[in-house]
């Protein structure tokens, strides 16, 4: 109870804003990018989804790999993670963690480490639905 009454109280709405900023800015450059490839290049737009996503992904990485991903976080919250940002930096924080142990005991056993859960869960769940939109009638 004592240590509950002197802990700091983290400043919620103030976290709220800050994600929601940080997420929604994200989301508009991605759209910037996906729309200047559908315009200037002539992509699809499911050819021009998977380009940004790949360079959300890759940045996201690149980022984590240099050092400044964490505290970032720290200071935008939800807004870094939740996005497909936060699945590469778990996979690349991960990875990175290792490889002084080499690139198959290190990097190659842990790669998936905090990720392969939402991984196994993500595919387990689809399998579920698929098999309930077959009982359904689709």
């Amino acid at each position: 109870m004592l240590v509950k009454k002197h802990t700091p109280r983290e400043p919620k709405l103030r976290n709220f804003g800050v994600a929601f900023l940080v997420g929604g800015l994200i989301g508009l450059l991605a759209e910037v990018i996906s729309m200047i490839l559908k315009n200037c290049f002539a992509f699809s737009t499911v050819e021009a989804g998977l380009i940004v996503a790949l360079i959300v992904i890759g940045v996201a990485s690149l980022f984590t790999a240099l050092g400044f991903f964490d505290s970032w976080v720290s200071k935008c919250k939800c807004g870094l993670i939740i996005p497909t940002t936060g699945f590469a930096h778990s996979v690349s924080s991960s990875a990175l963690e290792y490889k002084r142990d080499g690139l198959i005991t290190g990097l190659g056993s842990n790669f998936f480490k905090l990720a392969g859960s939402v991984i196994l869960y993500g595919i387990i769940s689809a399998f579920l639905l698929v098999i309930v939109r077959l009982v359904i009638g689709g």
